[in-house]
């Protein structure tokens, strides 16, 4: 069951393809390949043109953000500390609220006729003194949350010039085969506290202006200017993010709030909303415990919702992404359509202007709220309500693409063939098909036969009668990161009878030649080389390469399925522990000292061939 592969060269990739096939960032060449590079870069983050960003202190501008992501050193705008990634990213989304999108920066601007006002220079006095600055947010708050924008910053002239502006500074970093920047922006939707934020993501050509949550909180209405936008030769489509804070309406049963979900709705859904965020730094949206009691490494990254409300087994199935599979499959078997046939990314959703993924260089993610390792280890709730510690460093997208560009990265995107990680930039391959050979993997040509013979993640496995279908999983260490302990293959379905989830994880591959229970089939763990005081840990345990061939032991030809990877790291420490050992302060008593970084790749998915076909 076993494969393990210690060599870190070309052994799993088509001579031809050389090392562009497993996707180095930072590497010097753009031409295309067609089996395709992993580039990784963020979808999620804001900067001082977000209207919460500039309130709690952020003053971190587009170029600032593109030039972290693209390795340069910047400064955190509220402490002025020096920052710079280890690694770069191949490609960034900056998505700023829509809702009074790059207006509030210029209330700090002398020169602008938005400075003048009351209101105005009471949210820059609140930039460095919260208590002044506080009626005039929460003015801006219940503008927010009655969805009635304040008149003279909502204007349609504000809305078209300040896009236009962003725009044009992502063109001004864009570097075809280099480093890509995307059009895009957050719709903020936040009806009776539930979570429904999208991020919109453009192709080549964007939109004239963004289109907020003042013009509407229902995404059905979000949806029709999508395929407006469309008709006009637009490419376009929505991310949500962030479901285990949407109060369980993510993925439910019904259209939000609005009765039994309709063929027409769940069509619309999956044709506008193409991928889904699992982890960011408000936790993760994969599982729950309290949903998946028997995954034994599902209790990762907790993170209750925005309005303090604990996690109630009762409301969360429609919150988490694992959960939402099923519910999907169950739709369809009904409607005709998978509202939720999500392809898989990760991002940041941070505030404070650049992505955090590396949990050695995190410097907190909302202004001045956790700006300090003393702020961000304080045991007691900050400015937000929330226990600081408990947000998590920023998670990374991973896109196979056969070029970096906006058509290439867009590309891939719709078409799902991505994944998210917990912010290390694990590479990883998952095909599925009819009869894989078992040996496929140490393949030199695994990729291009892998292509031939099946499909990639986000896709559908071909309509076959009887057969099990196979799997070819590939992964390798990040290399500014922990060894690998195991790869999974988590199995999702619909209880036939009455629709609920139903799951199995299976181990697949893993390091150390450890052996599973024979009791309980489990693996015992692969061990923890963590020094908690110094915050440093070796690669002594785990491997650097994982993979495997693998075919479902029970599968059922009569009923749906969608199958995804799980890798799991060794252990390593938390980006709190980091700050503890560096700053001589304690280790925070609400989260554990190290933790297993990983990456969810988007499913492959199983629907049986109609009678008689």
């Amino acid at each position: 069951m076993r494969v393990v592969f210690l060599c870190l060269g070309l052994l799993l990739f088509p001579a031809t393809a050389g090392a562009q096939s497993a996707g180095e960032p930072g590497r010097e060449s753009g031409n295309p390949n067609p089996l395709k590079n992993v580039y990784f870069g963020e979808e999620h983050m804001h900067t001082r043109n977000s209207f919460d960003a500039f309130t709690i202190g952020v003053n971190q501008t587009w170029d600032q953000a593109y030039a972290y992501a693209k390795g340069e050193e910047v400064k955190l705008s509220t402490t002025g500390e020096p920052m710079q990634k280890r690694t770069p990213y191949d490609f960034v989304a900056i998505t700023d609220h829509a809702e009074y999108f790059g207006v509030l920066k210029e209330f700090g601007n002398p020169g602008s006729p938005l400075a003048d006002s009351d209101f105005a220079r009471g949210i820059v006095a609140g930039q460095t003194d919260p208590e002044a600055g506080g009626p005039f947010f929460k003015k801006l708050l219940a503008s927010l949350f009655a969805n009635e924008p304040i008149p003279e910053y909502a204007t349609q002239e504000l809305r078209t010039s300040m896009w236009k502006t962003f725009l044009e500074a992502a063109d001004k970093h864009y570097e075809p085969g280099k480093f890509t920047t995307l059009y895009a922006y957050e719709w903020t939707s936040i009806p009776r506290g539930a979570n429904m934020h999208r991020n919109v993501f453009f192709k080549d050509k964007a939109a004239d202006f963004t289109y907020s949550a003042f013009d509407s909180v229902d995404p059905k209405d979000l949806w029709t200017h999508l395929e407006g936008l469309r008709k006009r030769g637009i490419d376009v489509f929505a991310i949500p993010h962030n479901s285990n804070v949407s109060n369980g309406w993510m993925f439910s049963e019904n259209q939000f709030q609005g009765g039994p979900m309709s063929k027409s709705y769940a069509r619309r859904q999956a044709a506008n909303e193409p991928l889904f965020e699992i982890v960011q730094t408000k936790g993760q949206s994969d599982a729950h415990p309290a949903l998946s009691p028997h995954d034994e490494f599902v209790d990762f990254e907790l993170f209750n919702n925005l309005i303090n409300l604990p996690i109630q087994a009762d409301k969360s199935r429609g919150a988490f992404f694992r959960q939402g599979l099923a519910t999907g499959m169950y739709l369809e078997k009904k409607l005709g359509h998978n509202p939720y046939k999500m392809g898989v990314v990760a991002g940041a959703d941070f505030h404070s202007g650049y992505q955090g993924n590396e949990e050695f260089g995190y410097n907190g993610g909302h202004g001045f709220i956790d700006d300090t390792p003393k702020k961000r280890l304080d045991p007691k709730p900050g400015l937000s309500g929330d226990i600081t510690a408990l947000l998590s460093s920023a998670g990374t997208t991973a896109v196979w693409a056969e070029e970096n560009t906006r058509e290439g990265i867009w590309n891939a995107m719709l078409a799902k063939e991505t994944y998210g990680t917990s912010g290390t930039m694990i590479r990883l391959r998952f095909f599925g098909g009819w009869g894989y050979p078992a040996d496929l993997v140490n393949d030199k040509d695994f990729v291009q036969k892998a292509y031939a013979g099946g499909v990639p993640m986000g896709q559908d496995l071909p309509k076959k009668a009887g057969q099990a279908p196979t799997f070819a999983v590939w992964a390798l260490k990040d290399p500014e990161s922990g060894n690998l302990d195991r790869l999974q293959i988590v199995k999702v379905w619909a209880n036939p009878a009455n629709g609920l989830p139903m799951e199995k994880i299976h181990d697949v591959a893993w390091s150390d030649g450890r052996k599973p229970d024979p009791k309980t089939g489990k693996l015992p763990p692969v061990g923890n080389t963590v020094n908690v005081k110094k915050a440093t840990y070796t690669n002594k345990i785990g491997d650097t390469q994982l993979s495997a061939v693998w075919t479902d032991p029970a599968f059922d030809p009569a009923t749906p399925a969608a199958y995804y990877v799980r890798v799991l790291e060794i252990p390593t420490p938390r980006w709190s522990t980091y700050d503890s050992a560096r700053n001589g302060l304690p280790l925070s008593p609400h989260v554990p000292a190290t933790i297993q970084e990983r990456a969810w790749s988007s499913p492959i998915w199983y629907t049986p061939p109609e009678k008689g076909s």
